[in-house]
C-alpha cells in the first residue's frame, strides 16, 4: 500500500515521502497514530501543493537574505568601550553587542545567532565579522573597537 509520511520515521522514511508499506502496518500503526496518509489522488495533489508552497517560501527567504547581504556589504561599525592598561577591554565584545550596534547605527535587525565571531574580541583594533544570513548567503562587516573617552 502506498502512503505519504506526515513525520520522519526511523528506518521507514522522511516526512513528505511516498513509500510502499504493508497494508497491516499502514492501517494498524501509521494511520491511527497520524504518521501517514493514504496516497490517493487528493492527498497527492495536496502534497504537491505544499511542496510548491515550501519551495516558493525558501526562494523568498533566499532573496531576502541576498538583499540584506547587499546592504551589509561594506558596513563598518565603530564600538566605543572602556579599556584598561594596554588597550585591554573590561570584558569582551560579543555577537549580541554587534547586533545591537547594527540595529542602533544602521537600523538593520540581525539575529545575534547569525553573527559568527572567529574568536573573542578582547582588545582594541579592527576585526572582520561574518554574518550568516542564509545557508547560501554570508556577509562580512568590519568592526572597529576604540577606547571610550
Amino acid at each position: 500500500m502506498k502512503v505519504i509520511l506526515k513525520a520522519d520515521l526511523k528506518g521507514t522514511g522522511k516526512k513528505g515521502e511516498i513509500i510502499n508499506v504493508a497494508e497491516g502496518f499502514a492501517r494498524n500503526y501509521l494511520f491511527p497514530k497520524g504518521l501517514a496518509l493514504e496516497a490517493n489522488a487528493g492527498n497527492l495533489k495536496d502534497l504537491a501543493s505544499k511542496k510548491e508552497t515550501q519551495k516558493k517560501k525558501e526562494e523568498d527567504e533566499f532573496q531576502e537574505a541576498r538583499k540584506l547581504g547587499e546592504k551589509l556589504k561594506g558596513i563598518a561599525l565603530t564600538l566605543s568601550v572602556k579599556t584598561g592598561e594596554g588597550g585591554r577591554l573590561f570584558g569582551s565584545i560579543s555577537n549580541r553587542d554587534i547586533g545591537e550596534a547594527l540595529e542602533k547605527e544602521k537600523g538593520l535587525l540581525i539575529d545575534k545567532r547569525k553573527i559568527e565571531l572567529s574568536g573573542t574580541i578582547k582588545s582594541l583594533g579592527t576585526y572582520s565579522v561574518i554574518i550568516k544570513l542564509h545557508p547560501r548567503v554570508t556577509a562580512a562587516i568590519e568592526v572597529k573597537v576604540v577606547a571610550a573617552e
